[in-house]
């Protein structure tokens, strides 16, 4: 009888150590430590609790470990003068911070917020019973992977605006790979990568090429400002946002390394705006887009009318603010400062209302059904 139990316990403790040896693979080369990060400009998430930051400033790709923080019910969030709260906790002024992405773990639905303080250190918040918790980036279990050939420190666009801040614009987790889109120093500099995770010393990238129709011409240096990796008839897609607002398909299977890449436009959403953040949303059976922009309302597009439209944007849409390609619909949220799935087939966003309040909440899935 005492063999028989010691050979269930061991099945047992075999069955468990290994399932701890896989979830735990992706960061069996972690390290403890300050991985140097100068600046928060993109977030997105992988699996096991791993959050990936983007770091323009150092050019660099951190991944850290936040399966330490604890689930939280954030099923009633709602943050009322979010940037005041930010700015009392660090000891400054609203006008000197700056949030610059929210990423939703989907794991757990934990919240993070990313802000630039003026001072230049990169800030990490997580939200917690609708309040603020700063998380510890110096000594934080990470992996690293620095960026080839980024657009250089002092670049500057013909307005003398910086450009090193879209050395990384968006970055996506997919099937083992981490997906950039940002500059590069190349001739031709709006670039696509795709980084090995976990990280190696390869790093593949390419050049990318879309017909702006707003503009009416061929261009190769505006960067992807933000993008998702779908599947449209079945098949992978990057489906990526511009700005002055081309919406844009790149075939994965046609992004060659080393290559230059061209994409197929199929919707203008209107000049003199800027696409924030891309979400796909399934709900009821569909599956939508809904899009975040600068100067214009949240976007509701459904993906039978994208994967119906087959053909491309090839001629000037001459009408200052005019529409083309495939149709969406505006939702009923302005100032949408910040978006991303939450709860499985919901949204949640950062939006600046009427009264001048900086809101952290959810976004009514109501617009989402049938």
């Amino acid at each position: 009888m005492k063999t028989l139990v010691t050979f269930i316990l061991a099945l047992i403790l075999s069955f468990f150590g290994s399932t701890v040896q896989a979830d735990s693979s992706l960061k069996a080369n972690f390290i403890t430590g300050d991985p140097g990060i100068t600046s928060i400009n993109s977030m997105t998430f992988g699996p096991e609790n791993i959050l990936f930051i983007g770091d323009s400033k150092s050019a660099q790709i951190v991944a850290i470990d936040v399966s330490a923080h604890p689930k939280v019910d954030n099923s009633e969030v709602k943050i009322d003068l979010l940037d005041k709260l930010i700015a009392d906790m660090l000891g400054t002024k609203i006008d000197q911070v700056q949030i610059t992405d929210m990423a939703v773990n989907p794991i757990n639905d934990n919240i993070y917020l990313s802000v630039h303080h003026s001072s230049g250190i990169p800030v990490l918040l997580r939200v917690e019973n609708n309040t603020l918790k700063q998380v510890t980036l110096d000594n934080i279990s990470h992996s690293k992977a620095t960026i080839s050939d980024p657009i250089n420190k002092d670049a500057k666009d013909k307005w003398d605006r910086e450009l090193r801040k879209w050395a990384v614009a968006d970055m996506k987790y997919s099937s083992g790979k981490i997906l950039v889109s940002g500059l590069s120093n190349k001739e031709f500099a709006s670039t696509f990568r795709s980084i090995d995770f976990p990280f190696t010393k390869k790093q593949d990238y390419g050049s990318l090429e879309i017909y702006h129709a707003a503009h009416g011409k061929y261009e190769t240096h505006a960067p992807i400002k933000t993008f998702i990796p779908t599947k449209i008839k079945g098949n992978s897609h990057i489906l990526a946002g511009y700005t002055c607002t081309p919406l844009v398909v790149f075939a994965m299977d046609k992004i060659k390394p080393g290559e230059h890449n061209k994409g197929r436009t199929v919707a203008e959403l209107g000049s003199g705006n800027s696409p924030i953040d891309i979400v796909e949303i399934e709900n009821g059976g569909k599956r939508y887009l809904l899009i975040a922009n600068s100067n214009r309302p949240l976007m509701k597009m459904e993906f039978d009318d994208l994967e119906a439209y087959e053909g491309s944007l090839t001629t000037p849409v001459v009408k200052k603010g005019a529409a083309a390609g495939v149709a969406y619909v505006n939702l009923p949220y302005v100032n949408v400062r910040q978006l991303d799935k939450f709860q499985g087939n919901g949204f949640l966003i950062i939006k600046r209302e009427a009264n001048g309040n900086l809101a952290l909440k959810k976004g009514n899935s109501w617009w989402l059904e049938k």
